[in-house]
């Protein structure tokens, strides 16, 4: 009995030596996660997407030059469809009267203006969202420029765009939106 009550003591210290140590050890990894965070606490920030994309004046620049892009393509490609479709109607009227070399050269430049209406609108189509993707990346950047200057002094860790149905909760008072139009729109009028 003396030797099993001896080998218990011995392991009940063993234990608390072991907790002891996991206990002052995990403080020591706690420290230093708090040292990392700022002594004012860790701030984010966040901007509505919809506000910036309907009030930056660039972003509504870029909106209305793509708008009047897609309107002159719009007309080109349908004038083109006119010009097939009239030369269509022509074979369609004058087929019966034309000769087998006449009617075959006919078709073949049918089928040449329906091949270079086809290619000119998947040319047209690459070409905007070339310029399209370019003119975002462009706008994404001025904002990303804006932010890093406004930060500066701000302190925030991360600013955030929210973009309908990505963010649950948000407390308004992190809301940076207005100073963040207000802030593009004055820079881009500068330029």
């Amino acid at each position: 009995m003396k030797n099993f009550t001896l080998a218990l003591n011995v392991l009940l210290v063993v234990a608390v030596g072991f907790l002891f140590y996991l206990h002052f050890s995990s403080n020591k990894k706690l420290d230093r996660v708090t040292a990392a965070v700022p002594k004012t606490g860790f701030k984010i920030a966040y901007f509505e997407m919809d506000s910036i994309q309907n009030q930056f004046e660039y972003l509504k620049d870029i909106r209305n030059s793509l708008f009047s892009k897609d309107q002159d393509m719009g007309r080109e490609l349908s004038q083109l469809e006119n010009k097939l479709r009239d030369k269509y109607q022509d074979l369609q009227k004058a087929g019966s009267s034309l000769s087998q070399a006449e009617l075959a050269n006919r078709q073949q430049e049918i089928m040449d203006m329906d091949k270079n209406l086809k290619n000119r609108k998947q040319m047209m189509e690459q070409e905007m969202q070339e310029e399209s993707s370019k003119k975002l990346l462009d706008a994404k950047k001025k904002i990303e420029d804006y932010l890093k200057e406004y930060n500066k002094d701000k302190g925030f860790a991360y600013i955030f765009s929210n973009v309908p149905d990505m963010i649950y909760y948000k407390d308004t008072i992190y809301n940076i939106t207005n100073d963040l139009v207000k802030g593009l729109n004055e820079m881009y009028k500068k330029k």
